[in-house]
């Protein structure tokens, strides 16, 4: 079966902390991002196959949009060091369960703040 995701991510042009969950660790900062899930610039290794608690905290600027942090199941898909920066790692991730109302809210910031 072919892992590969279907459709293209969008690049944000916000500043967004991604922290796990229990403890509360900070993974890195959102870079691109679909409804299936997404990629983190982190400063850690995270292990491939890793699932926890994501919370996703998107700025307070999201003044037409209800929510401005979720928190998502996920699993890490993997994690290679960063092609421009070796001191860090670009960790993708999707989502396990994403609820309608935070599939709306990435849908919004997704219309607003991509490039």
């Amino acid at each position: 079966m072919d892992n590969r995701r279907k459709e293209n991510r969008e690049r944000l042009t916000t500043f967004t902390p991604v922290y796990f969950l229990n403890p509360r660790v900070l993974l890195g900062y959102l870079a691109d991002l679909t409804i299936h899930g997404g990629m983190v610039i982190g400063e850690k290794n995270v292990e491939t196959g890793k699932q926890g608690i994501l919370a996703i905290e998107f700025p307070d600027t999201l003044t037409d949009i209800l929510l401005t942090h979720i928190s998502v199941p996920a699993r890490v898909a993997w994690c290679r060091t960063d092609t421009d920066n070796s001191h860090q790692y670009n960790i993708g991730f999707e989502f396990n369960e994403l609820s309608p109302e935070h599939s709306k809210v990435i849908t919004a910031i997704l219309k607003k703040y991509r490039f």
